[in-house]
């Protein structure tokens, strides 16, 4: 007899060239395999701030200072 999770087969399908897009929208790549993570706020001109954050803090130091 099966149980109920040994009847139900899940089809998992990953884009990982998406997934790994997504995954660096946040960080920038350095030295040696090392990221860093950028600030990310939307700019007035639709492009995003790519400094880097300051410590703990989910911005960089010039979007901080203006919230």
């Amino acid at each position: 007899m099966k149980t109920r999770s040994q009847n139900k087969e899940l089809e998992v399908t990953i884009d990982f060239d998406e997934a790994s897009l997504m995954w660096n929208t946040n960080k920038r790549k350095m030295k040696n395999g090392c990221y860093t993570y950028i600030c990310g706020k939307q700019l007035n001109n639709g492009k995003f701030c790519k400094n880097k954050r300051t410590n703990s803090e989910e911005n960089c130091k010039i979007h901080n200072n203006k919230m």
